[in-house]
């Protein structure tokens, strides 16, 4: 296996899909996986567009993803693993499908509609013996791999707070009334399940519980439409209580007006801060409590030789969003050829962001009031 490139399939991610693209460059971008096969959409016409665009054989570009699944199973060349680059409805069955034909998976976020569904995937998964994979793609960015090294190694001290936000604009106005295919299924509860809980909050919420390796014990939130007329939340407050006494506040909104892709996470402990940007993703700022403020950079001096390795320019030649997604396929390929990759995100971060959307709607069902996490 270690002397050929994995051959990777995809369902969906077809003509003038955002992420489907975003997954086939990442997949590319260490050379690590050929994409052979794909049910890239529905529509014959569209897949079949697509398979040309990609350099999909025409026997192995299909209409349906459980003919997919049957046939590459059947391949001596078949398939190692598949992208699921679809709505999110289609996670859990897509997964479940391929799952049973012995063949590896990496989903796109969140990990479906609801936490039962996930419960369901989840025994599938331990049964099946193969590799789950959920492309939380901000948590391999090496400097949130540096802070979560760091809060590991105890330089903040014990954590009194967390406070995690990821701030958009793009759905300040009704975008899905038009002719914005993203906007349109990520505000349909049948193909979406949740609005900005699940699309940006599960980034948040998995975020923070990465870096801190913490879980609450209890949590309180709203979901809120901001913008009338539509079905489901886009904006959302939460907050965070944890048995060791620390306190956690969590704010994600796709109503910000004027935000772009503004996801920020802070950490304070008894010793020191630490602050990380997305959208200046090569740069932690540490605030120690005697000491000046200072600010390690990718790659460069004072970062850790474990992170550094997963680095693929040098100093001051910038990696963000793509790199994140890339890494999530490099350790994703590690993984199939038997490297242990620990902080790869899989079933176990899915059922978590689950648990956090059913949390939040039983408070803010409850008009905020406190519920456990357990």
């Amino acid at each position: 296996m270690s002397t050929r490139r994995l051959r990777l399939g995809m369902v969906g991610g077809g003509e003038g899909a955002f992420i489907g693209a975003v997954h086939r460059i990442a997949a590319r971008l260490d050379d690590r996986y050929d994409l052979v096969a794909g049910a890239f959409s529905s529509n014959p016409e569209v897949a079949t567009r697509s398979g040309d665009a990609l350099h999909v054989a025409a026997d192995r570009c299909y209409t349906r993803w459980e003919v997919m699944a049957e046939r590459e199973a059947a391949r001596d060349d078949g398939i190692d693993m598949v992208a699921i680059v679809t709505p999110n409805h289609l996670h859990v069955p897509v997964a479940r499908a391929f799952l049973a034909k012995g063949i590896h998976v990496i989903c796109d976020k969140p990990l479906g509609l609801n936490l039962a569904e996930g419960h369901i995937l989840a025994e599938d998964v331990a049964r099946s013996g193969c590799h789950f994979v959920l492309t939380h793609n901000y948590s391999a960015l090496p400097m949130v791999r540096e802070a979560q090294r760091r809060v590991a190694a105890g330089e903040l001290g014990e954590i009194r707070s967390i406070e995690v936000t990821y701030l958009q604009g793009w759905l300040n106005e009704r975008a899905e009334l038009g002719d914005n295919k993203q906007a349109r299924w990520r505000a349909d509860p049948l193909r979406a399940g949740a609005g900005a809980a699940g699309d940006i909050g599960t980034h948040a919420w998995q975020l923070a519980a990465f870096v801190t390796g913490m879980s609450p014990e209890a949590v309180r939130g709203e979901l809120l439409t901001r913008v009338a007329g539509r079905q489901l939340d886009d904006e959302v407050f939460a907050e965070m209580r944890y048995a060791s006494g620390a306190r956690g506040r969590l704010w994600a909104s796709q109503v910000a007006t004027g935000h772009e892709n503004d996801l920020r996470l802070h950490i304070v402990g008894t010793r020191a801060s630490l602050t990380f940007c997305q959208q200046q993703p090569n740069q932690l700022t540490l605030l120690p409590h005697d000491a000046p403020a200072f600010t390690v950079t990718r790659n460069g001096h004072g970062m850790s030789a474990a992170v550094a390795q997963q680095c693929r320019t040098p100093a001051g030649h910038p990696e963000g969003y793509l790199e994140g997604f890339a890494q999530i396929y490099r350790e994703a390929a590690d993984l199939i050829q038997g490297k242990p990759m620990p902080l790869l995100p899989g079933i176990v971060d899915g059922i978590a962001g689950m648990q956090f959307i059913a949390r939040l709607r039983e408070s803010s069902a409850q008009g905020g009031s406190w519920v456990t996490w357990a």
